[in-house]
């Protein structure tokens, strides 16, 4: 028997600047999006019997088990990777509730709507003072779990980075992106060179915030510098929405329209000593510190799939910032280490003649910003042959999710 589990729907929310959703809540949106993509799959809800997110996503699973309807809720599970590097890990433990009979069809999801809570980037500081302000005294009673106190471990790890004003996690990620360029040579031009291409692709997506704005590189060139070297454009978008996709065994993907989409590879983890790699900048390896900290990730992931990198047809590679996929490109074999600034120069990203064309949807620096999740619907409309940049004959491709942090990636395949 093939036990293969395969991705077969895909739904998402419409996606937009942070705090622009005021007509409804992110709870609205998971439920949203969850439906779509079950719809999109052919099938009904009550044929889901399992849900899995990550990043603390505050939507939990009971909860929307119960509102949508779900007949019975077999599986339920939450990634430990910190922030975007669990989106692919999601997707690796919803492959294993299917395909070790846990569950028959799981709904993977993510939701973030910044404008109703905490918006990313606010920095440590601030976070610290909403916990003291949280914080219980003699004659209090604990106050309930939240977000910020779930954080407690990155700010106590912080506290070593934020008397130098590392307080955000652009001015964190800066500074491997810094030394990779005294090391070797790597350009702002260069880093330009992937922003540029992939807002390229954005605008050709109708679901991009950045469908209608076009950029060069002289403009990237003279954005404001956010945390040199970054410019602005070499940073993520903060967006709010949902996105959700659905992976159901073999034997049921054949019954629906769609062409199934097999996970051929999954893995997840990190270095040791990593705890939160770049964002924190505490225990690294100095072998590591110019990388995204995904080389042994990446080796066990191409053995575990049984294809390597000369395999992969199109590339959905987490891009919180430009250094990083510049980075993700050299951990996962694209180019030698420290080759990745000729590479994208080349023109290897663009979908319409490059090498590796790679966030045919604009990934999360011009599509949307959710935490990585959306990189798998596009991998699997990209195999589809539903992308609004469709790489023609793609067959295999690469998802990864956020270097620089415990990680995780997958490798699709059509069937």
């Amino acid at each position: 028997m093939n036990k293969k589990a395969h991705i077969v729907g895909a739904g998402e929310t419409q996606y937009t600047k942070w705090g622009q959703i005021t007509d409804t809540t992110e709870h609205a949106l998971a439920l949203q999006a969850i439906t779509r993509a079950v719809e999109d799959a052919g099938l009904s809800i009550d044929e889901v019997d399992g849900l899995a997110s990550f990043a603390e996503d505050r939507n939990e699973a009971i909860f929307l088990a119960a509102e949508l309807g779900i007949a019975e809720l077999r599986f339920a599970n939450m990634v430990w990777m910190p922030g975007g590097g669990g989106g692919c890990a999601a997707i690796a433990n919803a492959v294993m509730a299917v395909e070790t009979g846990q569950a028959e069809v799981v709904v993977v999801y993510r939701a973030l709507c910044q404008g109703q809570f905490m918006r990313f980037g606010q920095g440590a500081a601030e976070l610290q003072g909403q916990s003291q302000a949280q914080s219980p005294t003699h004659t209090q009673e604990p106050p309930p779990p939240t977000f910020v106190q779930s954080n407690e471990m990155l700010m106590s790890a912080m506290g070593f980075v934020m008397p130098y004003g590392m307080l955000t996690a652009t001015a964190a990620f800066a500074l491997p992106i810094r030394r990779h360029m005294h090391l070797y040579g790597t350009t702002s031009e260069q880093l330009g060179q992937i922003a540029v291409t992939f807002r390229e692709h954005a605008n050709r997506n109708p679901r991009a915030v950045m469908k209608d704005r076009t950029m060069t590189l002289e403009q990237h060139q003279e954005s404001r510098m956010i945390a040199e070297p970054l410019h602005l454009f070499d940073c993520c978008l903060e967006t709010d929405g949902a996105c959700a996709v659905v992976i159901t065994t073999a034997e049921r993907a054949k019954t629906l329209a769609k062409r199934p989409v097999a996970v051929i590879g999954t893995a997840q983890g990190a270095p040791k000593g990593y705890s939160f790699g770049s964002f924190t900048n505490a225990n690294i390896d100095d072998k590591l510190y110019t990388t995204g900290g995904t080389g042994q990730l990446a080796n066990r992931l191409w053995q575990q799939a049984g294809v390597g990198p000369k395999d992969i047809d199109v590339a959905q590679i987490y891009d919180h910032f430009t250094g990083s996929v510049l980075m993700q490109l050299e951990d996962y074999g694209f180019c030698k280490p420290g080759q990745g600034g000729p590479f994208v120069a080349s023109g290897a990203l663009s979908w319409d003649g490059g090498s590796l064309p790679t966030n045919t949807s604009g990934g999360s620096l011009s599509e949307a910003y959710m935490h990585g999740l959306s990189h798998v619907v596009e991998g699997a409309r990209s195999l589809w042959g539903e992308s609004s940049s469709q790489v023609k004959n793609a067959n295999t491709c690469l998802v990864t999710s956020a270097a620089g942090v415990p990680s995780s990636a997958i490798v699709l395949q059509g069937q």
